[in-house]
């Protein structure tokens, strides 16, 4: 595999706090802990391979995050007891336009917008996070440009959205949402490609990514924009 998904980063004025936040929430062990950067794995029994990653900002959040999490509830009273603890940690209820629905909408200590499901069959084997959720003016066409460095098919394809899903059929989807309003500004969360093989930048670039400056010989990542401006990374090997 040329590469793969690594890890979703969370912009945090305090890296540890929203870490601990998190980890607590979704029942994650806390890893990495500094100043600058803190990350959280999930346990071998949660399905999902990827890292979540705290890095600080002094930069304020502004606007509506562009991507954001999807939390899984195995039943009205698992929901409930999710957005009870959620709370009682520091997340509060807000309203996003969402009206009568049957997933409730929180704001974590930092007002990063996510969900806490319903329960849902098609997230029984997805642990902790439900899903990954991109806000997208062309969700078809978004999934298609990270389906082939995720190693995700497509597995479901609707006008209004379009989801990824792990072959494995464990740990979270990766769902490109339709939306009306262009990006704006820099996104707060990111998803991180971990690759195998520097020149598999080259082939990022020709499906549609924008570099974002120069990569150095013997640089530790690239940086890019996708189709839709939202940035992202590629790991790259020692």
């Amino acid at each position: 595999m040329a590469t793969r998904l690594a890890s979703l980063v969370i912009a945090a004025e305090q890296p540890a706090r929203l870490a601990r936040f998190w980890s607590d929430l979704l029942g994650w062990q806390l890893t990495t802990k500094s100043p600058a950067e803190a990350a959280i794995q999930p346990p071998p029994g949660d399905g999902c391979d990827l890292t979540l990653v705290f890095a600080a900002t002094s930069r304020p959040k502004t606007t509506k995050n562009r991507l954001h999490l999807d939390l899984s509830s195995t039943s009205g009273e698992n929901q409930r007891e999710t957005v009870s603890r959620a709370v009682s940690s520091g997340a509060r209820p807000i309203d996003i336009g969402q009206r009568n629905v049957p997933w409730i909408v929180l704001a974590d200590p930092e007002d990063n917008e996510f969900c806490v499901l319903e329960p849902r069959e098609e997230y029984a084997n997805s642990g902790a996070i439900a899903a990954i959720v991109v806000d997208a003016q062309d969700p078809a066409r978004l999934a298609r440009f990270w389906s082939p460095f995720t190693a995700w098919p497509i597995t479901a394809d609707d006008p209004a959205i379009t989801t990824l899903r792990n072959p494995t059929g464990r740990g979270p989807t990766l769902e490109f949402l339709r939306v009306n309003t262009p990006k704006y500004g820099k996104n707060r969360l990111h998803l991180d490609l971990s690759g195998d093989d520097p020149a598999e930048t080259d082939r990022i670039q020709a499906a549609g990514a924008r570099p974002l400056g120069t990569t150095q010989p013997n640089a530790a990542q690239a940086d890019f924009t996708d189709p839709e401006d939202n940035e992202f990374r590629v790991l790259l090997p020692n």
